[in-house]
């Protein structure tokens, strides 16, 4: 059951507030809204109220709001038909003498169409949808923050030091020592330890139990406080956390809290210790001994080899994966509502970021294409998210409604940033395209929508087959 309802709550909201942000915004501005669909293809339930028809459709990988227009014939087939095409025969049951057409006789007045609004409230309607989307993410990153508080790092201890841009930048500081001040501040936990050195400008001095580094920050190729902050990492325990479904760590038998005592004999105290000898050992049999609820154990297991950043040297190339995350060691402090607004927009800016990152990857690194999910990938996450906790399941729900909304404003005709691009072209030439030179325009970013969804279904298959 959880696995049919967790994807079609988290996929239907975020649909569902995103073709309402275009509902609303049609007719707050006076453009006729006969149809509102959730999902394409044949309706499994309609419903007319007013002037709309609303419907539940076969096909739950999207929506749409169906706005009377004479100029978009080529995209009309996938919102169910033009109005005119769908009007109602006198003597069919449904048919109102009073409404509009489809469902009625009556014209649809020349102010009602879309192509009539001036350019602002075509561009408002158009970027309606998206807004939505931002509001639903903040709302419920806010919200998280509000109910679970703040995650708290107790911990001072460094369990991994990075090298930034291949340089030992950060050499003075070894895993095991204890950060004691940064920039001359105390520092009570790891969040302390980020937040200092989020604020540091001109130079960074980071004092441990054992030395004190000084890092510039304002010479020629310096790093940036947010890379030195991503260089390190605190310690955690040797102990399995969570499980990833379906790869190898799962498969071999691997438990969740689990202790990795020893990798191929040798000692592992540390999460870091495990996470170096397991990267570099992509594709080949390693042994595990373990400790945990089913007793002390050897296991063999294969880390299946993936793109990534070897955590010794920094560099990008192949590493191993289990399909492990680590124990969650934090503590949660209450926050008062201000607090809250603080985090979860910094959460809601941190996923908006992440998928400007992925797309400039998707052209810059060949292998971060591999890592593209379509729908399977997103049926997959939401049911682990729900086993996991109500936060996580939230959680998601607010990645995917950010996500969906900064991809939909990508200039791709259909998309809702290809429909604002047009009607901005069509405004500069002070005449619309032909409807010849729109069915091309249409037609091609179908085909690149398509291309998409077959690629990302293609990566989902082949998960699913590791």
């Amino acid at each position: 059951m959880l696995a049919v309802l967790s994807p079609i709550i988290v996929f239907g909201l975020v649909i569902f507030v995103h073709e309402l942000g275009h509902f609303i915004a049609a007719k707050s501005v006076g453009v006729y809204a006969p149809r509102f669909s959730i999902g394409f293809g044949p309706a499994l339930w309609r419903k007319r109220r007013g002037e709309t028809e609303y419907i539940l459709a076969a096909f739950p990988l999207g929506g749409y709001v169906r706005m009377a227009s004479r100029l978009d014939e080529a995209t009309a087939g996938l919102e169910g038909g033009t109005e005119e095409g769908n009007k109602l025969a006198a003597q069919d049951p449904n048919f109102d003498p009073n409404a509009m057409i489809p469902f009625g006789p009556k014209p649809v007045p020349e102010h009602r169409w879309f192509e009539s609004k001036p350019l602002w409230a075509r561009l408002y309607i158009l970027v309606a949808g998206v807004t939505m989307n931002f509001i639903l993410g903040l709302v419920v990153a806010i919200g998280l923050a509000m109910h679970f508080g703040k995650p708290v790092i107790t911990t001072r201890v460094v369990g991994s030091v990075l090298p930034i841009d291949g340089r030992p930048v950060l050499a003075a500081v070894q895993p095991g020592d204890s950060i004691v001040s940064v920039n001359g501040e105390a520092v009570a936990s790891w969040n302390d330890v980020v937040a200092r050195i989020g604020r540091a400008t001109d130079s960074l001095v980071i004092a441990t139990n054992r030395a004190t580094v000084t890092i510039p920050l304002d010479a020629p190729g310096a790093p940036t406080p947010a890379d030195v902050a991503g260089a390190l990492d605190y310690r955690k325990p040797p102990v399995i956390g969570a499980l990833v479904a379906g790869e190898p760590g799962a498969k071999a038998g691997l438990e969740e809290g689990d202790t990795v005592r020893a990798i191929d004999g040798r000692r592992v105290d540390t999460w870091s210790d495990m996470v170096v000898l397991i990267a570099r050992s992509g594709g080949k049999e390693i042994t595990l001994d373990l400790a945990g609820r089913s007793g002390r154990r050897t296991i063999a297991v294969t880390p299946r080899p993936q793109a990534g950043v070897d955590p010794v040297t920094g560099i990008r190339g192949e590493v191993g994966k289990l399909g492990a995350y680590p124990p969650d060691i934090s503590t949660r402090e209450p926050v008062s509502l201000g607090e809250a607004s603080v985090i979860g927009t910094r959460a809601a800016w941190f996923m908006g970021t992440s998928v400007f990152t992925t797309v400039r990857d998707l052209f810059s690194r060949p292998e971060a294409r591999e890592q593209i999910g379509g729908p399977i990938a997103i049926v997959r996450a939401s049911v682990q998210a729900a086993r996991s906790g109500l936060e996580n399941w939230f959680y998601l729900i607010a990645v995917l409604s950010i996500n969906v909304g900064i991809l939909n404003l990508l200039p791709i005709p259909v998309l809702d940033g290809g429909n604002i691009l047009i009607n901005v072209v069509e405004s500069v030439r002070r005449k619309p395209l032909t409807l010849q030179t729109r069915e091309y325009i249409l037609r091609g970013g179908l085909l690149v929508i398509l291309l998409i969804f077959v690629f990302a279904t293609r990566n989902d298959v082949l998960a699913l087959l590791r």
